[in-house]
Order: structure tokens, then C-alpha cells, then sequence
């Protein structure tokens, strides 16, 4: 018997709405600072036994019905020759980057054994889930991946990136094809090591409006959703109520969208027939129980029970976030979900 997020993700009747959080794994944890103490980001990714044992943690402490694997959507750019390292508070700062079609050229194909890590981190979790929860594989989607590529690092309105895309269009093209082709690999391997469900990260993609994205953005979009076809794919983005016709147009199982939109609203123009994942506002979780309570009470009326709901903070957990609280949040969309007449659905 599938898990209740499984079941979600392929619009299946459930007992109760799944739940999981963006960023779940780390960042509340005590075991996962004390990691942190030791370890950075990428030599706990780059760990498989580590990598596996963050990866669970929610599960086990929260409750939630879906694993997402501990990396970062750089890792699968380093097979690519890119040098890159990941400046606490700040974000991935790229050694080189890339400013001409040479410098695109210069990128090699990806291969998926220069991620090995990942894959065997996910066997392992695979293994440990048991059937009893989801296994979320995820890439970054080639948009955001050639912001960080061109800026260098994390920037407040990626100018630089979308000053390339506009002046050397031909150059970001050629970009995104091998970032597509790279994503498509990606995701298939990671298929191939147990994920049940993939996600495309698309972050910052809500700075572009729909022209700009249905010309530099979507055919590349496509072309993932389209190749990955084994398991369900989830789009997610920020900032994106302007494009929510143009990425459900991908044709992505379910679109992941934040607190910006309210669901009725989403649905209502991306068409009841896929799935959405989203969208308490992660602030209110720092704000405290009665504040995330009431959030999550309005999500899930907004929900109405339509068939295809995944319950998520609208971009993922933030620092400093109580796991107490989350783990009430859980408990508390289970509960309030409880269908009691669902025949076949998981427990």
C-alpha cells in the first residue's frame, strides 16, 4: 500500500492530507546543529551515511509523510567542471562565472556518477522509508541554476543574469539546453536510486514576467516534464502568481506555489486536474502555535478537500522555526483532515 503522499501525488483519495515541509531536513534539530558543529553543507551531501540520517530526521521527528534528500541544487553542477562552495548565511558563491558562449562551451556533459554520494544516500533512505513515507527526489530547475551561475552568488534581483539572457540570448539558449539535459539525467538517476517523486527548484524564477518566461524559460521547462514521466514531478517556485498559467502549461503532476496566492485562486487557473503543493506562510510558524494554527486552518479551507493536496510552507522552513511546533502542525493537518470514509487510502 502506497503512502498518503504518494496517493496525493498521483490524485488518489487519501485518509488524510500529506504533509511536508520545504528545508525539513536540518535546521531544527539539535542533532543537526551538533552535525553542522562538525561538518559544512556539502561534506554532510557529499556523506552518504550522514546525508541519510538528516534526510530522516523529520520523519522520525516530525511525523511527515515525505522524505526530501539532504543536498543542494549546486551538487550536479560540480560534474560539470563548475568550482563552487557554500559561504554560511549566504549561499553557493561560484568560482568562475560564466559571462560568454565560451565560457557555456566550456561545461561538460554531466555525468551521474559524479553524484554517487547522493544516489547511495538514497538507496539507504529508500530502504529505511519502508513503504512508510514518500521518497522526494529534487533539481535545480535551469533558470535558477544559470542565476547562480552568471551572478556568482545568491543576489536580490539576479540583473546581471537577466542582463546575459536579454544581451547574449543565443548564449543563455545554450545554457539552459545543458542545464535541461543536465536536470533530465539528474532526475533519472535519481529515479533509478528510489524517488518516488521529483521536484524542480525553480527559486527565483517569479522575477520574470510571462513573456519573458513562455520565450527563455518554459521550453526548457517542458522538456524535463515531458522526459521524466516515470513518477510524479512537482514545479515550485517563488514569487510566481504572474506565471501560473504559463508553468502549468508544462504540464508538471502538481505546482508548488507560496503564501503570495491563495489555492482557490490556483487552482482555479491552473485547472482542478493537477495537483497543488503548498502554502502556509513559514513566518508564522516563528510567530507561534495560534498564528500557525490559524494559517493552517485557512490553507486547508481554501483546500476544500480537493483531491491532489499537499500541505507545505510556501518556501520551506526558516531558521529558528520550533520543531515543537511543526511537529503540532503535522499532527494538526492530519487530524483536521481525517477522512474516515476513504476506502483504500493509506494509514
Amino acid at each position: 500500500m502506497s503512502s498518503r503522499f504518494l496517493q496525493a501525488c498521483h490524485h488518489e483519495a487519501v485518509d488524510a492530507t500529506p504533509v511536508w515541509f520545504m528545508r525539513q531536513a536540518g535546521r531544527t534539530f539539535p542533532a543537526y546543529r551538533a552535525m553542522r558543529e562538525r561538518y559544512g553543507i556539502l561534506e554532510l551531501a557529499k556523506n552518504p551515511e550522514l546525508c541519510a540520517e538528516v534526510t530522516l530526521m523529520p520523519v522520525r521527528e516530525l511525523g511527515v509523510d515525505a522524505a526530501v534528500m539532504y543536498a543542494d541544487i549546486m551538487l550536479p553542477l560540480e560534474p560539470m567542471g563548475v568550482d563552487l562552495h557554500i559561504e554560511p548565511e549566504l549561499g553557493p558563491i561560484i568560482e568562475r562565472p560564466i559571462r560568454s558562449m565560451a565560457d557555456v562551451e566550456a561545461l561538460r556533459p554531466f555525468a551521474a556518477d559524479g553524484v554517487e554520494f547522493t544516489l547511495e544516500a538514497m538507496r539507504h533512505v529508500r530502504r529505511e522509508l519502508d513503504g512508510k513515507a514518500g521518497l522526494i527526489g529534487f533539481s535545480g530547475a535551469p533558470f535558477t541554476l544559470a542565476c547562480y551561475l552568471i551572478e556568482g552568488r545568491p543576489s536580490r534581483d539576479f540583473a546581471m543574469a537577466k542582463a546575459f539572457m536579454y544581451g547574449q540570448s543565443a548564449a543563455w539558449h545554450a545554457l539552459l539546453d545543458r542545464l535541461a539535459t543536465m536536470a533530465i539525467d539528474y532526475l533519472d538517476a535519481q529515479i533509478d536510486a528510489g524517488a518516488q517523486v521529483v521536484q524542480l527548484f525553480d527559486s527565483w524564477v517569479g522575477g520574470l514576467g510571462p513573456a519573458d518566461y513562455e520565450t527563455f524559460v518554459q521550453p526548457y521547462v517542458r522538456r524535463i516534464v515531458a522526459a521524466v514521466d516515470r513518477v510524479p514531478i512537482i514545479l515550485f517556485g517563488t514569487g510566481t502568481a504572474a506565471l501560473l498559467e504559463r508553468i502549468a502549461e508544462c504540464g508538471s503532476d502538481l505546482v508548488g506555489v507560496d503564501h503570495r496566492v491563495s489555492l482557490g485562486d490556483a487552482w482555479a487557473r491552473i485547472g482542478t486536474d493537477r495537483g497543488i503543493q503548498g502554502n502556509l506562510d513559514g513566518a508564522r510558524v516563528l510567530a507561534g502555535w495560534e498564528a500557525t494554527q490559524a494559517g493552517a486552518r485557512q490553507v486547508l479551507g481554501e483546500a476544500n478537500g480537493r483531491p491532489g493536496h499537499i500541505f507545505n510552507l510556501g518556501h520551506g522552513v526558516l531558521p529558528g522555526s520550533d520543531p515543537d511546533i511543526l511537529r503540532r502542525l503535522v499532527d494538526f493537518v492530519h487530524e483536521t483532515t481525517a477522512r474516515v470514509d476513504t476506502v483504500g487510502a493509506a494509514s
